[in-house]
């Protein structure tokens, strides 16, 4: 799987995640602090990952900052985005099956090396769901804000 991965600071788990995402034998695009040449800024390194997303370069990404709140806010700004801050694996499941959430946004500042393997490891096993509801629900959100 293609996964595009920002972080607006070179610290915390965000080479770790970049290394435990290829040792699960995933593609990563790189940006913000990641990518030497790119804005590091928040807003605009998670939208350049979410981006990646929308324009078909990545299947997903994953968007960190410090406290993770503001990548999520960011990457969601864009049509198709569902970002989803998790903070456990509970949540990083629950956001993939019940929301379909293709943009993963995670805090620097929580996020151990053991939660981080925790939370991939929901998030990558868990499928989106195909009841009728949460589908549903999955297309409104396609249209909301539209007029």
């Amino acid at each position: 799987m293609r996964i595009s991965v920002s972080s607006d600071m070179d610290e915390g788990v965000a080479h770790l995640l970049v290394a435990e995402l290829q040792r699960r034998g995933h593609s990563v695009l790189r940006h913000g602090a990641l990518q030497p040449e790119e804005k590091a800024d928040w807003a605009f390194c998670s939208e350049a990952a979410a981006r990646d997303v929308v324009e078909g370069r990545a299947d997903q990404a994953v968007v960190c900052c410090w406290t993770g709140t503001g990548a999520s806010i960011a990457a969601n700004k864009l049509p198709g985005v569902r970002a989803a801050l998790c903070t456990d694996g509970y949540t990083a499941g629950g956001a993939r099956r019940w929301n379909d959430a293709n943009v993963l946004a995670l805090s620097l500042r929580l996020t151990s090396a053991a939660l981080l393997s925790e939370i991939l490891d929901a998030w990558f096993d868990a499928a989106p769901s195909q009841e009728p509801d949460d589908q549903e629900n999955i297309a409104h959100l396609g249209r909301i804000g539209l007029g």
